[in-house]
């Protein structure tokens, strides 16, 4: 229940090929009192009125508790209040440790994972590219591809693609907490025990139910159309093998969510 949590700080490296002033880090501060957390920070009365006017995706550069940062109204963790911290490395370990005394939670990427997945948000490898190639059509976000353009490269092939594709990734959750979550690459089924979908990222939301998003048919990626998420057997067994008093995997009840969450108010 990370996004239950006041605010998020997590540390990625980006170790930039140059050295100097110009090498930064990446610090995520994200969640609802990330912006208090941010002001709390000593620096001038400008500085601090430049953060207030930021809106979404919108970068400035300040200097608050002696560090020189740029600062960009960012995240991929759904958060609509999200900062990203661009400070020297050198100084980095010394801001983390300050966020956290301010009450920052620090978490790794995986929290930013589950979170991200509960946006609906796609991931390289996962509802981008990987081994299906997944293409910006396929993750939901057809529109990012501008094909009035006349010419870009691998414009043909996606064509070609979305003239013939009939799934799209959206959301989906599992109607009962406490079940197995469901790897990528694990069927979705309908009534019948058709395949209509593939799971592509899964992880427990902040209400305890596993909340994922799936490849599905286009037929299938309505909000609220029930679907079967199918629970293979481990063991390797062939029909003819099992016997009286074995136990198979029951496919687990799921609804399909709007492909992204209503907007907080």
């Amino acid at each position: 229940a990370l996004v239950d949590d006041p605010s998020r700080v997590t540390l990625r490296d980006l170790r930039a090929p140059s050295t100097g002033a110009d090498r930064r880090v990446d610090i995520a501060l994200q969640g609802p009192k990330s912006q208090d957390i941010l002001l709390s920070l000593p620096g001038s009365d400008a500085d601090k009125a430049r953060i207030k006017k930021m809106g979404w995706s919108t970068v400035v550069e300040v200097t608050l508790d002696g560090h020189r940062l740029v600062i960009s109204r960012t995240g991929y963790t759904g958060e609509r209040v999200a900062y990203e911290l661009f400070v020297h490395p050198d100084e980095a370990a010394d801001l983390f440790r300050t966020l956290i005394g301010l009450g920052a939670t620090p978490c790794g990427l995986a929290s930013r994972d589950s979170t991200r997945t509960e946006a609906g948000l796609p991931l390289y490898g996962h509802e981008l590219g990987g081994a299906h190639q997944f293409t910006p059509g396929d993750a939901g976000f057809a529109g990012y591809a501008k094909l009035w353009k006349p010419f870009f490269i691998g414009k043909a092939a996606y064509v070609e693609r979305e003239a013939k594709r009939d799934a799209v990734v959206t959301r989906f959750r599992l109607d009962n907490k406490g079940v197995r979550p469901p790897q990528p690459g694990t069927p979705l089924l309908d009534r019948r025990g058709r395949v209509v979908g593939l799971v592509t990222s899964c992880s427990i939301d902040t209400e305890g139910y596993q909340t994922g998003q799936a490849y599905l048919k286009e037929e299938f990626a309505v909000e609220g159309a029930p679907v079967l998420v199918a629970s293979l057997s481990r063991d390797g067994k062939t029909p003819g093998e099992f016997k009286l008093g074995d136990k198979l995997p029951v496919p687990d009840t799921a609804t399909v969510l709007s492909r992204f969450p209503a907007r907080k108010k």
